[in-house]
């Protein structure tokens, strides 16, 4: 486990929504390679965590990836949360914060398209998303995984928001995680040793 840059203890001025938080997952999945050479790598990834884990360039060099409740674009990201808080006009006024994005970041809103990475990843992914999300709407996640590159599979969690699904479904989520790990992570050698 790690802080992404300007989360938890670690340094850093600004949030990117993922484009600079990739490299940060970049740097650990190197950690642990450099710290477990040879083993195979599974990474779970929650909302910004999973954006950054698709967004990554070069794709991360990992074995499995699950992808928790991410967005498709930052511009549906500031939609969904802008509606939370100001109803269907809140909508309306994502532009005047996703225009802000170059003058603060250096970025634009097209940078920030997780979906775009989701297209032409290769490595194999579960898509978890919560049936009653409304910062990463379930229309969204259904799209997300749609335009995902094969080999893909989702699971939606019935009654879940944006949250934390494992708190949410511990036995479930433990068996369907577990289940997608155990089969894109161990090899035949260890499975037979099972």
């Amino acid at each position: 486990l790690f802080d992404f840059q300007a989360h938890g203890e670690s340094g850093g001025e600004h949030i990117t929504y993922g484009k600079l938080e990739s490299r940060d997952a970049a740097a650990a999945v190197a950690f642990v390679k450099t710290n477990a050479p040879g083993e195979r790598i599974g990474l779970i990834g929650a909302s910004l965590g999973g954006a950054a884990a698709l967004m990554a360039e070069p794709p991360l060099a990992v074995d499995a990836l699950v992808l928790e409740s991410v967005f498709p674009t930052l511009q549906q990201a500031t939609e969904d949360r802008l509606a939370i808080r100001f109803g269907r006009a809140g909508k309306l006024l994502a532009p005047l914060l996703t225009c802000q994005l170059p003058l603060r970041l250096g970025l634009s809103a097209d940078e920030l398209k997780p979906i775009e990475h989701a297209r032409s990843n290769r490595v194999p992914k579960l898509f978890i998303a919560g049936t009653a999300d409304k910062h990463t709407t379930l229309a969204e996640s259904k799209e997300m995984f749609t335009a995902a590159a094969e080999p893909k599979e989702q699971w939606l969690v019935e009654g879940a928001s944006h949250t934390d699904m494992r708190s949410f479904t511990p036995a479930e989520y433990e068996k369907r995680v577990g289940e997608f790990l155990r089969a894109h992570l161990q090899s035949s050698t260890n499975t037979a040793q099972h």
